[in-house]
């Protein structure tokens, strides 16, 4: 592995962890060149997919929208990194297992809205607002009455 500050190309393993559920390796190593230490990921090669759009371009599956669109809803809430990343995680995985070459933009918009439902309300009325492209006040309204609903009828 070449060292990111001098490119030097001998560098050593210092630490190796599981991760993300045993779905990568982290190794921290150090260059012996210049002695600075880092970290990479290793991780098995995922299969990609397309999605289609709503206007019915396709675009390659990028997971680092979707974790930028789950951060932004949860922004100033009390929701830790390290649940987020669980939630990209799980949403990658089950596209993955789908094994589809094209995937809607609407079912990775339902996933994601369905994990921030049960992981925060605010953070899911965040994300619907912009999904759903809300256009009004009683838009709004609708969809927490329509959660005040669903925790009723969960209780």
């Amino acid at each position: 592995m070449k060292c990111p500050f001098c490119e030097a190309n001998d560098t050593r393993v210092i630490d190796s962890r599981p991760t993300e559920e045993g779905q990568a390796i982290r190794r921290r190593r150090e260059c012996d060149n210049c002695t600075k230490r880092f970290t990479t990921y290793e991780k098995v090669e995922q299969v990609y997919f397309m999605v289609v759009k709503k206007d019915g371009s396709r675009e390659a599956f990028d997971r680092n929208k979707v974790l930028n669109g789950i951060i932004k809803a949860c922004e100033k809430r009390p929701v830790p990194l390290a649940e987020i990343e669980r939630i990209v995680n799980e949403i990658e995985r089950y596209l993955n297992n789908m094994m589809e070459k094209e995937v809607e933009s609407k079912v990775i918009g339902e996933l994601i809205m369905d994990h921030l439902k049960e992981l925060d309300e605010v953070a899911y009325v965040r994300f619907a607002s912009v999904y759903r492209q809300f256009t009004d006040v009683n838009t709004f309204a609708t969809e927490i009455e329509k959660l005040i609903k669903d925790g009723k009828r969960n209780k």
